[in-house]
C-alpha cells in the first residue's frame, strides 16, 4: 500500500478550525473538544511520557476514509509531527496530540466535506463524494517522543555539521585536482572541464538536443549515478533501464555546473566535470549520497548534438 500518511496528516492539520458549540461528537464512538476536534482514546498509557509543545510525535498512523484504508505506516513507526505552539492550536490535530502520552492509542475525525472546503476535488482521497457525510479518520499508535530539547540539540548539530561541509569543501575539491593530476583553469563559477577527447561534431549550444553517457561520482570516488549499465551494476546501483540521457539545453532541468561545464563542446567529446557544491546541490543533499556541499564528478560521453 502506498505510504502517504504525511500528505493525510497535513491535510487534517489545514483543516483550519473545526469549532463548534458544544462537546457533543456527531460521529459515533467519538467525544468532541469545545473547540470542535472530534476525538477517541483507545487505549491510555498513564506511565509514559506526556507530550507538550514543541515535542515530535514518532508512532504509527492510518488514514482512512470511512472503513477504507488509504494509507498507512503500520509497521514501520517515523516521526509524525513536531507539536506547534500557535493561537490555533484549538480544533487541530496539535491539540489532540496534546493529549496523549507514549504508548496510547487514539483516533482523530473530521467530515471530508469540512476538508473540501480547503482542498481541490484532485487532492482529495479517491472514492470522496461532496455531500456524501464521509468521514476521515486518523488511527494513531503512539510509540515515542523526541522532546523539544533533544529537537533543539538535533538542530544544533545539524547546523555545525552543514559548516564542517562547508568549510571543508575547498580542501576537498584541491585534493582531488591533485591526485587526479588536473590542472586546468577553472570557469568563472569554479567548474573545471577536462577534455579527454575532443570531438568534432554540432556543438552544444542553446536549444539543442543532447544526448549523452554519463557517470556521477562523488570526489572520494562513490558512484552515485550512471546511465552505464556495467557501471551502474558494480556500484549497487539501481536503475530500471539503462539508456544515454537526452536533454534540451535551457528547456531540461538541470544543475548549473552540467550547463556550464558542457556549453561549446562538440558532439563526440569525452569529458570530466569537477562541479563545485554552488553549482550543483549547495546547501541540500541527495540520493541519501550527496550530502550538503558536495563537490560533484561528471564523466560524460557526448553522442549526440543536434
Amino acid at each position: 500500500m502506498k505510504n502517504n500518511t504525511f500528505k493525510y496528516l497535513t491535510m487534517l492539520v489545514a483543516g483550519i478550525l473545526l469549532l463548534a458549540s458544544c462537546n457533543k461528537s456527531d460521529i459515533p464512538g467519538y467525544k468532541k473538544t469545545k473547540s470542535g476536534l472530534h476525538y477517541k482514546i483507545e487505549k491510555v498509557n498513564k506511565s509514559g511520557e506526556k507530550f507538550a509543545v514543541g515535542d515530535i510525535v514518532i508512532g504509527e498512523l492510518t488514514f482512512r476514509m470511512d472503513d477504507k484504508v488509504i494509507s498507512s505506516n503500520v509497521g514501520d513507526p517515523r516521526r509524525l509531527k513536531q507539536i506547534t505552539e500557535t493561537e490555533y492550536h484549538n480544533g487541530i490535530i496539535d491539540e489532540g496530540l496534546l493529549m496523549l502520552h507514549v504508548g496510547d492509542k487514539a483516533s482523530f475525525a473530521v467530515f471530508a466535506d469540512t476538508l473540501f472546503r480547503y482542498f481541490t476535488p484532485r487532492q482529495m482521497p479517491e472514492g470522496y463524494v461532496n455531500g456524501k457525510g464521509q468521514v476521515i479518520y486518523y488511527d494513531i499508535v503512539v510509540i515515542d517522543r523526541v522532546s523539544a530539547e533533544e529537537v533543539e540539540q538535533e538542530r544544533s548539530n545539524f547546523y555545525s555539521e552543514m559548516q564542517r561541509y562547508e568549510a571543508e569543501e575547498p580542501a576537498a575539491i584541491q585534493k582531488f585536482l591533485k591526485e587526479n593530476n588536473i590542472n586546468v583553469a577553472p570557469t568563472a563559477n569554479g567548474v573545471y572541464v577536462v577534455v579527454r577527447k575532443q570531438g568534432r561534431g554540432n556543438t552544444i549550444s542553446m536549444g539543442k538536443t543532447v544526448s549523452v553517457n554519463y557517470t556521477g561520482r562523488l570526489v572520494d570516488g562513490t558512484v552515485f549515478d550512471s546511465s552505464v549499465e556495467s557501471i551502474a551494476k558494480e556500484a549497487g546501483l539501481q536503475r530500471s533501464e539503462f539508456k544515454p540521457m537526452q536533454y534540451v539545453v535551457g528547456k531540461t532541468r538541470l544543475i548549473e555546473g552540467w550547463n556550464e561545464g558542457l556549453n561549446g563542446l562538440a558532439e563526440g567529446t569525452e569529458v570530466t566535470l569537477v562541479i563545485p557544491s554552488k553549482m550543483a546541490y549547495g546547501a541540500n543533499s541527495k540520493e541519501d549520497v550527496i550530502h550538503p556541499y558536495s563537490p560533484l564528478v561528471f564523466d560524460v560521453q557526448i553522442l549526440s548534438v543536434n
